[in-house]
């Protein structure tokens, strides 16, 4: 009886594991031995370095809402995660001062490099990050998820090829393996040796890097299509971004279809991905 206790108990534990992972999404997840899968703590960000927060267990029933209000959308961001992604059994970071998480974002107020520009998109890997400049000024930032090791986003100055609002992969199916991947105010940005595209889009933030090397923004209305929650869309960054950049009167939209840029807005890309502890 004494062996088959600790039999029972594992399956048990391993069964709740199963419970409360969350859905899988388009792309192969991270590895079982990511640290950073089911403990955002060990995700080191330079900008969060000096500032003061601790992690906290997700138990069952508990949301970013109920845990913290009018808040959870500065948690959220501070995390680089969707509400999708939140889940008992996992721990997340929050500042001790929640004022700490209104007003971050780990870009500069003032780029240097984006000086002449009227539209200029830094990316930073470290920092799981982008920002949107005219004239050097930071207009707004944003989470990212960007390539996950051995996937990594193409470093380097590159510019907006092409545009396509309704874009799908062609790739990688939604987790019912019946449609393509949706990639929602899909902005190319780089196009490899290889052929193979990358771009800026919607996607899943899991809170960390998890993608094939695109570049992955908010947006929950595309998952509540998709997966049907969150059941109240709101952090659409993707859509804000997209707008921004490429969303003007001057450029035609065809839903559905491809269509290249000349002069697209410039896309900088630097860092290396965030460590894990």
């Amino acid at each position: 009886m004494s062996r088959i206790i600790p039999v029972v108990l594992a399956l048990v534990i391993i069964s709740t594991a199963l419970l409360y992972s969350p859905s899988s999404t388009a792309e192969p997840g991270p590895s079982p031995l990511d640290p950073a899968k089911e403990d955002l703590t060990r995700v080191e960000y330079p900008s969060q370095k000096n500032m003061k927060w601790h992690g906290r267990f997700i138990r069952p029933n508990e949301t970013l809402e109920s845990m913290f209000g009018r808040d959870w959308q500065q948690v959220a961001r501070f995390n680089r995660i969707d509400r999708r992604h939140v889940y008992p059994g996992m721990t997340i970071k929050v500042p001790d001062n929640m004022q700490d998480a209104r007003n971050y974002s780990p870009l500069p107020q003032f780029y240097e490099p984006a000086r002449r520009h009227d539209k200029y998109i830094l990316v930073s890997l470290t920092e799981q990050w982008l920002g949107a400049y005219e004239f050097g000024k930071l207009k707004f930032s944003n989470p990212a998820a960007t390539g996950r090791t051995g996937f990594e986003t193409p470093t380097g100055t590159f510019r907006i090829l092409a545009r396509d609002k309704h874009h799908t992969s062609s790739l990688y199916k939604t987790e019912n393996d019946e449609e393509q991947y949706p990639m929602d105010n899909a902005m190319q940005f780089y196009i490899a040796p290889d052929n193979v595209g990358y771009w800026l889009h919607a996607r899943d933030l899991p809170g960390r890097p998890a993608s094939h090397g695109c570049i992955g923004l908010f947006d929950e209305e595309m998952q509540n299509r998709m997966f049907d929650t969150p059941e109240k869309p709101v952090l659409n960054d993707s859509q804000k971004l997209y707008a921004w950049a490429v969303g003007e009167d001057e450029y035609e939209d065809d839903p559905g279809n491809l269509e290249e840029l000349e002069d697209g807005p410039v896309v900088e890309v630097i860092g290396q991905n965030p460590v894990y502890r």
